[in-house]
Parts: C-alpha cells; sequence; structure tokens
C-alpha cells in the first residue's frame, strides 16, 4: 500500500482562492483531506525578492490523482506559475493510508 500515496503542496495568493481550490479539490473527491493556512513568503520572482502574504495547502490524496489535482489548482489559480508538488509518502500509518484511499476517487 505504501508509495501509493502522496500530499499535494498547493500555495494560494490569499484565502479566497485558497478555500475555492480546496472546494473542488474536495468535492471531486480527488484528495481526503486538505489542511490550509495562512503563510509568510519571501522568493524570487523577476529579478528581485519579493514577499507576500499566501495561504499554504496540504492535501492527502493518492498519487494517481496528481495530475487531476494539478490540472484542477491550475485551472482555479490566479498565479502565472502556481506552486503544485507532489510530495511522495514513502511511509505512514496504515489505518490513515487506508482512509486516503477510501475517500477518493
Amino acid at each position: 500500500m505504501k508509495r501509493k500515496f502522496g500530499i499535494v503542496y498547493i500555495t494560494a495568493s490569499d484565502k479566497k482562492e485558497a478555500k475555492k481550490i480546496v472546494e473542488v479539490l474536495l468535492k471531486e473527491r480527488l484528495v481526503a483531506c486538505v489542511n490550509h493556512f495562512p503563510i509568510s513568503s519571501e522568493y524570487w520572482w523577476n529579478g528581485k525578492i519579493e514577499r507576500s502574504r499566501e495561504y499554504l495547502l496540504i492535501c492527502k490524496t493518492t498519487r494517481r490523482n496528481f495530475n487531476k489535482i494539478k490540472k484542477k489548482a491550475t485551472e482555479i489559480h490566479s498565479y502565472e506559475v502556481p506552486e503544485i508538488l507532489l510530495l511522495p509518502i514513502s511511509d505512514g500509518y496504515e489505518g490513515f493510508l487506508r482512509w486516503i484511499k477510501k475517500e477518493t476517487i
């Protein structure tokens, strides 16, 4: 069962955008759960250092859903280059992993 699961890490421009992404991903059962919270980010953009407030989404899902999640999040996202990363889960509590599998398509 291991290696079939992942965390999808997404940053959003604000709470409204984050909630819209979360709603779509949950309704379409692409994710079992999403944690979201405000963060401060500092990064290079167009040759200079930028600072902004963003929302971080930590999505629990199966790895097979990553491309669908990426497509849906990109359609909603306001960023030119949205941060959407798959972090494979190499191990975890088996009961939690079974729950992810049960709750996603």
